[in-house]
């Protein structure tokens, strides 16, 4: 049986960090940015954390 292959889409939006968690990006951020705040354009450029309910199935596409 061959390997299974990670899912290319999560490789690139998502990392591990050291303890474990998985980081990902905010969304709204790529267009239309010349109504939204400077804070809010600032805030959404940070990195966050994935949300515990969708974490077992991102682990599965980066660990397949």
């Amino acid at each position: 049986m061959p390997k299974m292959k990670t899912k290319s889409s999560a490789k690139k939006r998502f990392k591990f960090t050291g303890s474990g968690k998985i980081k990902r990006k905010h969304a709204y951020k790529s267009h239309i940015l010349t109504k939204k705040a400077k804070k809010r354009k600032r805030n959404l450029t940070a990195f966050t954390t994935v949300d515990k309910a969708d974490e077992k199935s991102i682990k599965k596409q980066l660990l397949a």
